[in-house]
């Protein structure tokens, strides 16, 4: 069975087919959040805080951590604002982290300072991007996220799509880095804009877990992208792909429908023994106005961690 190990400083978490599926929080990202770019670049860190201490309360399982507020020099910019970043984020909540940059350096920079064994967030099929990740991958002895895209750019066929992933396992290989710490995000499409985005996804995922036998990732929201109502969708999504064999995702974890989804995924997968999670955590429910639950705040990683001793936007850039 693939088992994909996350740690921060004391606590383990398993990422698998037969594991609670794993939420890695995606709040601490500037793309797309002028005002939080704004106070990173000013060393202003409340709204990442506050994120954090968020994410974890409403049941992330990890933090995903970006620092990329710029495009202009990101080189030298974004390796001492990400490392700053990810100190204090490990300094305040006790679960793994995903290092997120599309830039060698800040990726370097962060697995010097990350504590336990992070993900990194990530890889692609272009060779230059291989060349310049794995070895990091080998070096610091941590999983990595590979993109299903290449120098040809994103396929809207699945088929090529599994082709992109399986090149970079096996070039992960190569390196001596198991397949159990290769994370394949197939890229899921926008519905709106590609009425097979969800069936293929679904055959997607059943390939990658029965013939590469990876985990999986993607960045959720992506699914209902210029759709009205978008947490409908990304709610109704998620079940979906676990029981096609996602096992991770990067999202929203203070989204309570979304959450409710991924805990009930759980239990009816039987990843959560005895629905003792799930009882824990709603036992003392009330209905929201919109007919949600309304969650009681759980331990991160209860229903998955252990302790132990002792995207878009990015591709483009160097």
């Amino acid at each position: 069975m693939t088992r994909t190990i996350v740690a921060s400083a004391t606590r383990e978490i398993v990422i698998g087919f037969d594991q609670p599926f794993c939420v890695i929080g995606e709040r601490i990202n500037p793309t797309g959040r002028k005002k939080l770019a704004a106070e990173m670049v000013e060393g202003n860190f409340d709204t990442v805080k506050k994120d954090a201490l968020e994410q974890v309360a409403a049941g992330a399982t990890m933090l995903d951590v970006n620092a990329g507020v710029t495009a202009v020099d990101p080189n030298t910019t974004e390796p001492p604002l990400l490392v700053q970043t990810l100190e204090i984020v490990q300094e305040l909540v006790d679960v793994p982290l995903s290092i997120d940059s599309s830039v060698t350096a800040a990726i370097e920079a962060g697995l010097k300072v990350a504590k336990g064994r992070p993900l990194v967030n990530s890889v692609t099929g272009e060779e230059e991007k291989l060349e310049a990740i794995l070895p990091l991958i080998k070096k610091y002895n941590v999983p990595v996220v590979a993109i299903s895209n290449d120098e040809t750019g994103i396929s809207e066929d699945p088929d090529v799509r599994f082709e992109v992933a399986k090149k970079i396992v096996q070039h992960a290989a190569d390196y001596g880095i198991p397949a159990h710490d290769i994370v394949v995000d197939p890229l899921v499409m926008p519905i709106g804009a590609m009425g097979t985005a969800g069936k293929q996804v679904f055959a997607l995922l059943r390939r990658l877990r029965d013939e590469l036998k990876v985990n999986t990732t993607c960045g959720l929201s992506n699914i209902s992208f210029g759709l009205p109502h978008r947490h409908g969708i990304n709610a109704g999504f998620i079940p979906m792909v676990i029981g096609a064999g996602m096992t991770s995702a990067i999202m929203n974890p203070c989204r309570p429908q979304e959450m409710e989804m991924v805990r009930a995924a759980n239990v009816l997968n039987g990843t959560d023994p005895n629905c003792m999670t799930w009882i824990k955590t709603y036992k003392d429910h009330t209905p929201s106005a919109g007919g949600t639950a309304t969650a009681a705040p759980v331990e991160a990683g209860a229903s998955g961690g252990r302790r132990r001793g002792g995207r878009d936007a990015r591709r483009a850039r160097g």
